[in-house]
């Protein structure tokens, strides 16, 4: 059974997300954790002895998240009946992206999911500053859905990649696994910027292809288009269902979620947008260094 974790303002961007999530899951067993995280607008003195479980005094917030949730949970089982999906309700008193590690790693939860707030003009980040958080210090796959989005029956999957390094088995599973439930084409996209593939890369490639044996896959190129522009175009034109990245340091997925270039800041996603943790073999050995 999946574990899936959902985070939640009680916005109707967070109920969205929820929307779609559970239509993306319809057809699989999940456990879903809905999640809800509150600070002040103030510290308390009796906070600093514990938090509001062991405050005498009524906490206004606390009162709020639970009203929240059981409304969120009742709206779920009235709108969405399906015996394959169970839910657990979830409130803290903590940062977001705090509470996130915690519970992933008590619960052993598969993957987040969570609604994007969208561009606010020249001070943007293309996914929400909240979202830009969770993605940066999650260790597992978040699935961002963008505001407004509708669930739509995903026929394809693109997979952008360089080629520079090397990926394994274990970075992939998850991928190829979504691939595969979704049934869906997953299309590695490689965007050439006026260069052609060292040996390296085309060694990169090769295994790859054979990482990815289990999926339905397939490989293009976009020449003389600047990334990532090229790759809002592709999945526009194409109509893809779902946008797929490995989150590598240093990578262009680090451009799309920062405004450091007009490039970056115009690049908006409007499609669901799957962020998948890099933990390929040498990790650990180059962290020494």
């Amino acid at each position: 059974m999946k574990k899936i974790l959902l985070p939640t303002d009680f916005s109707e961007n967070a109920w969205n997300a929820i929307d779609y999530t559970l239509n993306y899951f319809k057809n699989e067993k999940c456990l879903f954790y809905i999640l809800h995280t509150y600070t002040p607008t103030f510290y308390r003195v009796d906070y600093m002895m514990g938090g509001p479980v062991n405050s005498a005094i009524p906490d206004k917030n606390v009162e709020l998240a639970q009203a929240g949730l059981e409304k969120t949970l009742a709206d779920i089982k009235n709108n969405y009946a399906n015996n394959n999906h169970r839910y657990k309700t979830l409130s803290s008193f903590n940062i977001l992206t705090d509470e996130i590690q915690e519970v992933t790693e008590r619960e052993h939860i598969d993957m987040i999911a969570m609604g994007t707030q969208g561009a606010t003009g020249a001070k943007e980040i293309f996914i929400g500053t909240r979202t830009v958080h969770v993605i940066k210090k999650a260790k597992i796959p978040v699935l961002a859905i963008p505001s407004g989005y509708t669930y739509k029956e995903i026929k394809s999957i693109v997979f952008p990649t360089d080629y520079i390094r090397p990926y394994d088995k274990e970075a992939l599973g998850f991928l190829t696994n979504m691939s595969k439930m979704l049934k869906a084409k997953l299309i590695v996209l490689n965007v050439k910027e006026e260069y052609v593939l060292s040996e390296e890369q085309i060694a990169h490639k090769k295994t790859l292809d054979v990482l990815l044996k289990t999926a339905d896959h397939s490989f293009e190129q976009v020449k003389g288009e600047l990334m990532p522009n090229a790759i809002h175009e592709y999945v526009e034109k194409h109509r893809i269902g779902l946008l797929a990245i490995m989150n590598r340091k240093h990578s262009f997925l680090e451009r799309l979620i920062t405004k450091s270039t007009v490039d970056s800041i115009g690049y908006h996603s409007r499609i669901p947008f799957l962020v998948i943790p890099e933990t390929w073999k040498d990790l650990p050995k180059k962290s020494k260094t």
